[in-house]
């Protein structure tokens, strides 16, 4: 419920979908509950032993003091050689921004891009924050509707259809979050011919699930000239090195966007955590090789969950690229009443399930697909096994 004594700003925010889940699966739990979560896009791995070796040694050099807002100038290098290497592009420590996580690296963005009523492109499904950084920043979110029939994708058709006088920002993820959609290098310079028309468009390329990617081959959209100058690029080391709770993301930017988002951050946060920054440079100075074996293990899950959905009637399913969710159509269901309880949309749908089957997703709603849940497969596989069993037999 609104309060009228909080600003308009708050008032008008959605609670993040993904959290609230986990919130009341915490709270089922706490209750005496069984419930396996699958709401949260978080790896169970450990941290990399050479990461945590890392901030160890910088407790022990007594690093301690703040950061500079925008990074240390070792870590931004470190950057710098990742950016080379895994995409091919060049950036100059201007150029760079480090701060507490990717999500404020996309809060930066909005606050210091968008005015009263621009509009932002939203390839749907997107993940949940993107409309409300936008939103807080005074922008319009306008989602660009895909479905599972084009694996989630937007083609330049439909992204030429959503571009307005007033289009401002394209924010997407790739691979994506929730559906695990990978756009290929010939599918964005396509979507790149529609945007060199449209020099106002910034574009923010989320690229946080990179290197979880099952088809090889990441495309960023920085890398094609004419667009470079008008394209951040965003990353961090959440997903890729199970680093979620550290809380470290950057970007790569032309020069006056880097510029105001060190502004902004210094107004805000300032730098991020010293400890958290030293640990990043081994993370990002290791050869992609090191954390190979959750990628095979996240590609193995990957089998096993669509396997398992395939039994279970009423799921569509395509098969995600990268990242660690399915994102299946469960529109069968709606109209439909299981146990009592009558489904309407995807929102009962996953609140049936935590109830139900003790197990935790979140609507799609959320993502801008109100047909879908997501389901994270960051989990061992016998939690994948027991959960999608219970399901199955929530529905039967």
């Amino acid at each position: 419920m609104s309060n009228p004594q909080l600003s308009k700003r708050v008032n008008e925010m959605a609670t993040s979908a993904t959290l609230a889940m986990a919130a009341k699966a915490r709270e089922l739990r706490g209750q005496g509950k069984d419930i396996i979560g699958l709401s949260l896009g978080e790896p169970d791995f450990t941290v990399p032993e050479f990461v945590k070796e890392a901030a160890v040694q910088a407790i022990n050099d007594d690093y301690h003091s703040y950061t500079p807002v925008d990074g240390y100038a070792d870590l931004k290098t470190a950057i710098i050689e990742k950016f080379k290497r895994d995409n091919g592009l060049s950036y100059n420590p201007t150029q760079i921004v480090v701060s507490t996580g990717a999500k404020q690296s996309l809060a930066n963005l909005a606050q210091v891009l968008l005015n009263e009523g621009d509009e932002v492109l939203l390839p749907a499904p997107y993940w949940v924050s993107y409309s409300d950084i936008s939103k807080v920043a005074g922008g319009v979110p306008v989602p660009i509707d895909t479905s599972i029939e084009t694996d989630f994708k937007i083609t330049p058709e439909s992204l030429r259809a959503a571009i307005s006088p007033r289009t401002k920002m394209m924010i997407y993820s790739s691979p994506c979050n929730p559906s695990g959609s990978v756009y290929s290098k010939e599918e964005l310079r396509a979507l790149a011919d529609v945007l060199v028309d449209h020099p106002q468009i910034i574009v923010v390329s989320d690229e946080i699930y990179e290197h979880i990617n099952f088809v090889g081959g990441h495309a960023s959209m920085a890398q094609f000239e004419d667009m470079y100058d008008r394209t951040v690029t965003v990353n961090g080391v959440s997903k890729a090195f199970s680093m979620t709770g550290w809380r470290i993301g950057y970007i790569g930017a032309p020069d006056w966007i880097a510029r105001a988002c060190n502004k902004m951050q210094g107004q805000v946060t300032s730098g991020a955590n010293c400890i958290a920054q030293r640990a990043t440079i081994a993370a990002l100075e290791s050869p992609p090789s090191a954390i190979q074996y959750m990628i095979d293990a996240f590609q193995s899950r990957r089998e096993l969950i669509l396997g398992l959905l395939a039994d279970i009637p009423g799921f569509k399913c395509n098969e995600p690229e990268g990242a660690f969710y399915v994102f299946p159509d469960v529109s069968h269901y709606f109209g439909k009443t299981i146990n009592g309880t009558t489904i309407f949309d995807s929102s009962d749908f996953a609140m049936y399930l935590l109830e139900e089957a003790g197990v935790a997703t979140v609507t799609g709603a959320a993502f801008g697909d109100p047909n879908c849940i997501r389901i994270s497969y960051a989990a061992s596989e016998e939690d994948i096994k027991e959960a999608m069993s219970r399901i199955k037999n929530a529905l039967s």
